[in-house]
């Protein structure tokens, strides 16, 4: 017989392979897309905020937005794995050092403002051929460089004591 965690599990591996949902954070500006049933109508509405709790329960998967709207704090809790849920997109990433940013409650204006995270690309473009190698795009040999820097660094100092000894 099967438990209810492993039930749990497969649904869950069942909707993520239906729904592409993006791997988001707390302190992220999230737009969630809400499917709203209007009699025999659907249409989706989007709540866009900032995500300041997130549980990961497997089914039992929720997280919380929160966003101002006309001067006052609305915030939302939505299921991760409901079927209302149409779309989620990251419009911002947070850089956050706490998992539940509910002090954001307290906060208006500049000093509820959370700073971006900037995420590094590291890699190189296919699409760019390297440059091939001829003669003239060769640097010249270090020992000739290091030859010609001590040998200018001797006649420097050669004129530095010659002209103290001129002063003497």
């Amino acid at each position: 017989m099967k438990t209810i965690e492993e039930i749990n599990q497969a649904n869950v591996e069942k909707i993520k392979a239906e729904k592409k949902l993006p791997e988001f954070f707390t302190g992220d500006i999230v737009k969630v897309g809400v499917r709203i049933t209007e009699g025999k109508r659907d249409r989706i509405q989007y709540f866009e905020g900032v995500c300041i709790a997130k549980k990961n329960r497997d089914l039992n998967s929720s997280f919380t937005v929160r966003k101002i709207s006309f001067g006052e704090g609305v915030e939302r809790t939505f299921a991760l794995y409901s079927p209302i849920i149409d779309s989620i997109k990251v419009i911002r990433s947070g850089k956050v050092r706490r998992a539940k940013l509910y002090y954001l409650r307290d906060r208006t204006g500049k000093s509820a403002r959370i700073t971006e995270k900037i995420k590094k690309k590291i890699g190189v473009d296919v699409e760019v051929k390297p440059e091939e190698v001829t003669e003239e795009n060769v640097a010249p040999p270090v020992k000739e460089k290091l030859e010609e820097k001590i040998s200018a660094d001797t006649k420097k100092t050669e004129a530095n004591k010659e002209s103290t000894k001129q002063k003497k």
